[in-house]
This record gives C-alpha cells, structure tokens and sequence, in this order.
C-alpha cells in the first residue's frame, strides 16, 4: 500500500480513468483507490514483476511526475524511481524552499541541465527529489544534486557533469 498526497489522486486517475486503466493493465493488477485517505492498492497482481513496476509508477506519479513520464518505467526494465528525502537536509521549510529552489533553478534550467548530461527525469515536489533513469544517470544526478545542497555554485556542477559525460561512454 501506498500513500499519496490528495492533489495527486485525480492524476493518479487520470481523465475518466484512463490512467488508472493503463497501470492496471501493465501491472497485470487491479487498482484500490481511497481518494480520502490517499491509500493506493495494487491487488491480484498475475506477474510479480509487473506488480512491482506499477507500484514504481505509482510512487513516480505521488512524487509529481506526469503519468506520460512515470510510464517510462512500464518501457524499459532497466529504468528505476529513485527517491531523494530533502527534508534530512532541511531543518526549516525556508532551507527546503531554498535547496528546492537551488535544485529547480531559475525558468527550471537547472533541473533541465541535470536531465539532459544524465539522461534523467527529475520532479521536484514537496519534500523530494525523484529521478527516473538508468543507474548509471541516477548516481551522477544525485552526486550534482547533492553538489547543490551543500551549496556549491551552479557553475561547479555544472563543469562535474560536463566532464562526467566526456569522461563516461554511457553519455
């Protein structure tokens, strides 16, 4: 079971229910909804794997992705949801906004610049960061989201990843 905020049921859902019958369906489950508690079930899962993959989706949409983004999981086996808890570096909601604010950067340029040397989806919601990508791309996104939260300049981490992707084939 999971929990999801309030403002992500009704995308969970999608328009008459179109996203809740896509899981359903690559999941190879059945969806339980409690749209007052945010409580999300997958039952009667006929592949464990698929199960699982669903269940990854549904933590991705609950953590802001768009349901189009969050189905990537559903197309590539080797993509994971890697969740990153901000408020462990955070002691009050003005530093969380900062760090966000840091992470997000200005127009989003700095998330963007994270996806494109990474090769990673990034949402930046509440309390979270949440990456979908291959290992590879997850472990330099968080190494140059961590860069910004203990402060370093843009420009820094802008230069790791850059000499990241000439120094790594996988980019």
């Amino acid at each position: 079971m999971i929990k999801i905020p309030a403002d992500r049921i009704g995308v969970l859902i999608g328009s008459d229910g179109s996203v809740k019958k896509i899981i359903e369906k690559e999941s190879t489950g059945r969806l339980i909804i409690d749209s007052k508690t945010g409580e999300v079930e997958l039952i009667d899962v006929k592949d464990p794997l698929k199960g699982m993959r669903g269940m990854d989706v549904i933590k991705a949409i609950a953590r802001g992705f768009s349901p189009e983004r969050a189905f990537s999981l559903f197309e590539d086996d080797m993509l994971f949801l890697d969740i990153i808890d901000l408020s462990e570096y955070a002691s009050t909601p003005k530093a969380l906004e900062r760090i966000k604010g840091r992470i997000i950067g200005s127009k989003g340029r700095t998330r963007e610049t994270i996806e494109n040397y990474t090769n990673t989806k990034i949402s930046v919601y509440g309390k979270t960061v949440s990456l979908i990508g291959y290992p590879e791309g997850i472990r330099a996104a968080r190494n140059a989201i961590g860069m910004l939260i203990r402060g370093s300049p843009h420009g820094a981490v802008y230069r790791f990843l850059e000499k990241r992707r000439m120094d790594t084939e996988y980019y």
